[in-house]
């Protein structure tokens, strides 16, 4: 069975920095575009950065110049390094990954979340 993991949460002082981590597992044949969301208390969903599988990225105007996605395609792993972070980043930060299962079925697939506060 497929599954991402999401690791590195935290809490962090304002200016600070973290350093995402979403893991992918399973029955995998090819992974496609991996992408970080964001979720606040009482907000919707918003898409934070997307990274293809060639290594394309987007970022959302909010973290541009302060976020940076990356990928690891031999751990199957994608980052989001985020730096100058403010207290409205807080969030939970959720992975979702476009693939190809072995069975030949594209979907996408979502980590359970991982929390970051920045506070003072």
């Amino acid at each position: 069975q497929v599954r991402l993991v999401e690791s590195g949460g935290g809490e962090v002082q304002p200016g600070g920095s973290l350093r995402l981590s979403c893991a992918a597992s399973g029955n995998i044949l090819r992974l496609n575009s991996m992408d970080w969301y964001r979720q606040a208390p009482g907000k919707e969903r918003e898409l934070v950065a997307t990274i293809t599988s060639s290594g394309s990225t987007y970022y959302a105007n909010s973290v541009k110049g302060r976020f940076t996605i990356s990928r690891d395609n031999a751990k199957d792993t994608a980052y989001l390094q985020m730096n100058s972070l403010k207290p409205e980043d807080t969030a939970v930060y959720y992975c979702n990954a476009n693939l190809v299962t072995g069975d030949y079925i594209a979907m996408n697939y979502w980590g359970k979340g991982t929390l970051v506060t920045v506070s003072s």
